[in-house]
């Protein structure tokens, strides 16, 4: 069984580790792009190394899967994964603002069991284990129960003509900070509509599930990790009675942009 204090500790560390060097705190930061449009700095570099040797110690059968690390293919000869990024939200990071968040989770046999994000400039930290239930900062989370798709609270900053019958709310550059506010009943709705990978979401689509809320890809369909190639198209997190609308509302642009 693992330490699941100590798994705490070691997220809770590597959240101070990013906090130490994050501009929003005055501090000179470097960093770069490594694809057009990708940004990464030496703090999600830093987190991956520190992540990586402590979640290796904890427990050493586990696998690696991580944004900042180069993909090795024996990572799907076993049936446990850590699924990481060290800093999901890296725009918002590398600006000073707060919406980013560490996140971690462990998978087995392509389930979720644990899943821990950090947000240490939000002093959140939110948790998750399979079949246990979901929790900020120690307070247990419903999830938003909302019956009608008109009048959803989105994270968005603008919305297109198509979904103006939502409403934006605050949008975090994490994706995994969107979907925990679904979990925490401050947003009804989250979908992205490309292809995204597992880390981005692992921790916090097992937060959302725990907490009540329903999780898909941008088609409706169950999401399944340490896949050879580790990605999905979109996701879809929401209020369980407005998910088969949402999913309606996507189709047809889900489907032109799949491909």
């Amino acid at each position: 069984m693992i330490d699941r204090a100590r798994l705490e500790d070691i997220v809770r560390e590597a959240g101070r580790i990013a906090l130490g060097r994050w501009p929003g705190h005055g501090h000179a930061l470097e960093s770069w792009e490594k694809d057009p449009g990708s940004p990464v700095s030496e703090a999600d570099l830093a987190v991956d190394v520190f992540l990586k040797r402590e979640l290796a110690a904890l427990l050493p059968s586990a696998g690696w899967l991580s944004e900042e690390t180069i993909d090795a293919p024996e990572r799907l000869d076993g049936g446990l994964l850590w699924l990481v990024d060290p800093i999901d939200g890296t725009r918002d990071y590398i600006r000073g603002r707060p919406g980013w968040a560490v996140s971690v989770a462990l998978v087995s046999s392509g389930r979720p069991l644990l899943g821990l994000l950090c947000a240490p400039a939000r002093d959140e930290l939110w948790s998750a284990e399979a079949g246990q239930g979901a929790w900020r900062n120690g307070v247990k989370l419903a999830a938003s129960r909302r019956t009608e798709f008109p009048g959803s609270r989105v994270p968005a900053d603008t919305l297109p003509k198509s979904d103006l019958d939502l409403v934006p709310v605050e949008r975090p550059n994490s994706i995994a900070l969107r979907i925990a506010m679904v979990a925490a009943d401050e947003a009804d709705l989250v979908a992205t509509l490309r292809w995204g990978f597992e880390w981005d979401i692992g921790a916090a689509a097992l937060i959302a599930r725990e907490a009540g809320a329903a999780v898909s890809d941008a088609f409706g369909e169950p999401l399944n990790y340490n896949k050879r190639d580790p990605r999905d198209f979109g996701v879809l997190v929401s209020a369980p009675d407005i998910h088969a609308a949402a999913v309606e509302r996507l189709a047809d642009r889900a489907r032109a942009l799949a491909g």
